[in-house]
């Protein structure tokens, strides 16, 4: 009996000890494009002058692009785009940002990364949002 309880010890030691992966979500590109299709690409028609398509840049592009998170010319936060203050204000003219209100924001940056990954002019499937 005592053996038993020591090898229950020792395992329960053990899994303390072990270092588990963090659970991480993996971006979904099919929403990411629905949301920079309707969310990102409706700005940029109305106030930046065009829309930039994901195959205007490489994957590598993209990444650095959303890691300085800098936007209009360095002058904002990309992740604004993304928050939850941000969705609220556009929702009543924008069914996609009203359809998201409640969305993570982190998932909803995740989603539009595997979206850009997948459309970049070197990505597995080249997209254009016209």
């Amino acid at each position: 009996m005592k053996m038993k309880h020591s090898a229950l010890s020792v395992l329960a030691l053990a899994l303390l000890g072990t270092s588990f992966p963090a659970l991480s979500y993996d971006g979904d590109w099919k929403r990411g494009r629905l949301y920079y299709s309707n969310v990102c690409s409706d700005c940029h028609k109305a106030k930046a002058g065009g829309v930039i398509e994901p195959t205007s840049r490489t994957k590598a592009e993209w990444a650095a692009y959303i890691q300085a998170d800098k936007h209009a010319k360095g002058k904002e936060s990309l992740k604004h785009y993304f928050s939850k203050p941000y969705r609220d204000s556009i929702k009543a003219t924008n069914r996609v940002a009203a359809k998201f209100a409640d969305a993570p924001d982190t998932e909803l940056i995740e989603d539009v990364k595997a979206f850009l990954n997948r459309g970049a002019k070197d990505g597995d499937a080249p997209a254009k949002c016209s």
